[in-house]
């Protein structure tokens, strides 16, 4: 038993979506708060520990700035899970019956329909809907993972880079300022290269002369201007001006030609003490040391979300399946921001009318999140499958069908508030930020509909009892979670249920429900 918000005759909480539970019909508030903290709680616990999990792996990428919101984030996922399962249940204690008097206006409520057993039954709607994903399980997983593979298609060709003042909308005096400049000057006005000789080490002056000519002669360099030395006579500058622009493929090219082969043609024993710098040359190195550290944030965060995915459901199978649609969730997410910043007609919906690179931070950034929050509605969504696989003796099929029927409503209702709040950024003015908006609200609303509604229901449904196989000598060795808790502990007696229109007859005298 899952509990679920319904009419005000049975529901006793209301809280937020990871965290919804009513009590069952004829239990007390005291008892249907503990029934509350007894199974949801125990899996808010859970996701909310995959978010953190999630989270950590920033830490792993390097990046200083970052470390700040991994932190803040955690912090704040951590105060959340205390208050879910302290202030939140002492609050319920406090306004009792009380709690759903204010109802929301022109709302409807529909009378709630239990089993004998006393479990709450979900929504014709959503039975419907899990019943024909298992009816066609195969064509949905066809569906779910074609859907997923088109949308990650762009990705493909996604060029990284840091947004400048060129990708500003055509009526900020920021664009206007870099298109005068390109005109007058040279695309590569927007973004010089900064060449700077060391020569307190001894270095010949004559030196400097000689590696101007040779970046001169370089192709795709437009023009060098005379070289600078500061007051003590000790550094050297030479402005480069590329012959493209700042994101062109060709200036990154220069930059990689410079350092590799002009300057120490030019430099000889010297080539160290010469470094080539600029937000070109800032872009390159960025991306390259973002690169170096994705696979460790990849395969640090899968890993340890599997692990606590195996301790909680004890199955093999769901783990590992979680993990790949999660990556595949994530793939398609990232396909949608890079046609997003392609512009055209797709990125004039949000703003963007020019090719814009994307910056590397954020598929880190994006996938520390959204695999976080995957987890989190996997774990909704599995926990209710496991509670009925027990309570119905192994019922593959029942399972599956009854938990997508009981947790879509919450899945999507909390995946609609996380769509809202990012789809907020879309109208800033800042590419970057307006690229967070976008990718973050189509990674969310990606994994709650396809994945979560089509894709996993439906390779669960193909995989049969092989989704709860554990080998025996793990199963004795890894700890109990019991994230299902013990939702048949807390069912009234049938016979002390007073009578109910829209229940059907009690189960007969002796038998207890559960697992």
């Amino acid at each position: 038993m899952r509990l679920h918000p319904v009419s005000a005759a049975t529901c006793s909480i209301r809280t937020r979506p990871w965290l919804v539970s009513i009590r069952p019909p004829g239990l007390d508030p005291e008892t249907a708060t503990v029934a509350t903290l007894d199974t949801a709680g125990r899996w808010v616990l859970v996701a909310g520990s995959t978010v953190v999990v999630s989270m950590l792996g920033l830490f792993a990428m390097g990046l200083s700035f970052m470390r700040g919101a991994a932190l803040v984030t955690i912090m704040a996922v951590l105060v959340v899970m205390a208050a879910a399962v302290t202030l939140f249940p002492a609050l319920l204690g406090y306004f009792g019956r009380w709690v759903d008097r204010l109802r929301v206006p022109l709302v409807r409520h529909p009378q709630t329909q239990t089993t004998a057993g006393g479990h709450v039954l979900p929504s014709r709607g959503w039975t419907g809907w899990s019943r024909l994903i298992d009816r066609h399980s195969v064509i949905a997983s066809l569906v779910g993972v074609g859907v997923l593979l088109v949308l990650a298609a762009p990705f493909l060709g996604v060029r990284f880079g840091f947004p400048d003042a060129g990708n500003d909308p055509a009526g900020r005096s920021t664009r206007q300022a870099y298109d005068m400049l390109a005109d007058g000057f040279g695309p590569g006005a927007n973004g010089p290269l900064a060449v700077v000789a060391n020569l307190a080490n001894g270095a010949d002056k004559d030196l400097v002369n000689q590696l101007a000519d040779q970046v001169r002669g370089t192709p795709g360099v437009a023009t060098v201007l005379p070289p600078q030395l500061d007051p003590a006579g000790d550094t050297a500058l030479l402005t480069v001006i590329p012959a493209t622009g700042p994101q062109d493929t060709a200036t990154e090219n220069l930059v990689r030609t410079l350092r590799k082969h002009v300057i120490p043609a030019a430099t000889g024993g010297a080539a160290h003490e010469v470094h080539v710098g600029g937000a070109t040359a800032i872009a390159i190195d960025g991306t390259t040391n973002i690169a170096k550290r994705i696979p460790l944030l990849i395969t640090g965060v899968v890993a340890l979300s599997v692990l606590l995915l195996l301790l909680a459901f004890r199955s093999i199978a769901i783990p590992l399946t979680a993990a790949v649609m999660n990556l595949l969730s994530v793939g398609a997410a990232y396909g949608v921001v890079a046609l997003v910043l392609q512009g055209g007609p797709v990125g004039e919906l949000i703003g963007i009318d020019t090719y814009t690179p994307m910056p590397a931070f954020i598929p880190v950034l994006m996938f520390a999140v959204q695999f976080g929050l995957s987890m989190d509605y996997e774990v909704i969504l599995v926990s209710r499958m496991r509670e009925s696989w027990l309570r119905t003796n192994g019922d593959g099929t029942t399972a599956v069908v009854d938990g997508l029927a009981g947790t879509g409503r919450v899945i999507t209702a909390a995946a609609a508030i996380m769509v809202a709040v990012f789809a907020a950024f879309v109208p800033s003015p800042e590419v970057t930020i307006k690229v967070i908006g976008v990718g973050m609200a189509a990674a969310i609303a990606i994994d709650a509909t396809v994945v979560r509604m089509v894709l996993v229901p439906a390779i669960m449904h193909l995989l049969g009892r092989a989704n709860w196989w554990l080998p025996r000598s793990l199963d004795r060795r890894l700890p109990q979670l019991h994230i299902e808790g013990r939702p048949g502990a807390f069912l009234p007696s049938p016979r002390s249920e007073a009578p109910n229109p829209h229940t059907r007859a009690p189960a007969p005298a002796g038998t207890t429900p559960g697992k």
